[in-house]
Formats: C-alpha cells, sequence, structure tokens
C-alpha cells in the first residue's frame, strides 16, 4: 500500500514539475509579528518599515492586523504621508482585521489613533502579481538555416535515427490514473 501512495506522489510530482503549474498557495502575514499592530517605541519608530522590507506580498496574500484601543486605516499615498486620518478608503477597529491583497501595486495604511501615525504606526507594502506561467518551447526545434550563396554545393543531409519522440499532456496524465486506479484496486481488496 506505501509503495503505491509513492508512487502516486511520485507521479504527480512529475506531472507539476513537467506541466510547470505554479503551487504557490496564498500567505496571511501577520503584520509587526508577535509585536502586532500597535504604537511603537521612540526607538522602533521604523518598525513596521522593517517588517515589510523582509516579505514578498503578492496579489492574493492577506494582511492580519491584532490589536487593541486602536484601529487600522487604508488610505491613499498622500493620506499616508501626512497621517492624515479623515478620509480613508477602508476603516478597521474590531481588534483582528484581514486585509485581502486583491491587486498588484501600492497599498498604505496608518492607525486611526491620535498620533499612532506621526510616532510610527503605519504600513506602506508592495503587492506584485504572481508572474505569468512561462511556456515550454516545443521539444523539437529546427535549426536555423545556414546562409550559402548561389555557386556553393548543397549541404549533406544530416543522420537521423527516423524516430520523433512527443510528449502530449495526455501522455503524462494517463500515468496518474493508472495509479490512482491501482491505489483504489488495492484499497478496495484490504
Amino acid at each position: 500500500m506505501s509503495s503505491f501512495l509513492f508512487l502516486f506522489h511520485a507521479s504527480l510530482t512529475v506531472f507539476l514539475a513537467v506541466t510547470n503549474c505554479p503551487v504557490e498557495a496564498a500567505k496571511e502575514f501577520r503584520v509587526g509579528d508577535d509585536l502586532g499592530w500597535r504604537q511603537p517605541g521612540l526607538k522602533d519608530t521604523d518598525v513596521y518599515s522593517q517588517w515589510a522590507a523582509g516579505k514578498r506580498f503578492h496579489v492574493g496574500d492577506s494582511l492580519s492586523f491584532t490589536y487593541k484601543n486602536d484601529s487600522v486605516l487604508e488610505v491613499d499615498k498622500w493620506d499616508y504621508y501626512h497621517c492624515n486620518t479623515s478620509n480613508p478608503i477602508i476603516d478597521f477597529d474590531n481588534g483582528k482585521s484581514i486585509m485581502k491583497l486583491d491587486r498588484p501595486g501600492p497599498f498604505y495604511f496608518i492607525s486611526g489613533a491620535p498620533d499612532h501615525c506621526k510616532n510610527g504606526q503605519r504600513l506602506f507594502v508592495e503587492v506584485i502579481d504572481l508572474p505569468p506561467i512561462v511556456q515550454s518551447p516545443p521539444p523539437f526545434a529546427a535549426p536555423p538555416e545556414q546562409y550559402l550563396p548561389d555557386d556553393s554545393p548543397a549541404p549533406a543531409p544530416s543522420p537521423s535515427l527516423g524516430i520523433a519522440i512527443s510528449i502530449t499532456p495526455w501522455s503524462l496524465v494517463m500515468p496518474l490514473i493508472i495509479t490512482l486506479l491501482a491505489l483504489v484496486a488495492c484499497s478496495s481488496a484490504l
């Protein structure tokens, strides 16, 4: 039974590697890690900038803000740099807020508590789009033709084995189906 599971896992791994499928899941980042979302100390005013600098944010990820007696405001760039709390895009004040990063580009967050933003409780993150799936080149590419002057003899054809190998998606899926059927047959026999 364990050999069939191993075979299934190995087949799936090979299939995903060959088809170049992205398998990275969305992440939820806890803002400030253990510090959470709070007014930083006098010597730590750039704590959230440092926290964000060590991370890569992708579309689909989310930010989790944990706080007490405070709030989180998503604001535009101008409001972020001027700590303006009067015109937020989104206002959270429930103590645990999750913000889904649903588009590429900049996101700006500040505290809604008086003077917290001016004392460093603000966060800027740059969200990047997931990289596009790069298509593999065709299995066989013809070499470029050589330039030959009109009066030169034609080159001799290169030797060939006469065998063409082609890998199609079906030829990759078939071993997975066979492995799965074998796994089901073995588990029902037990």
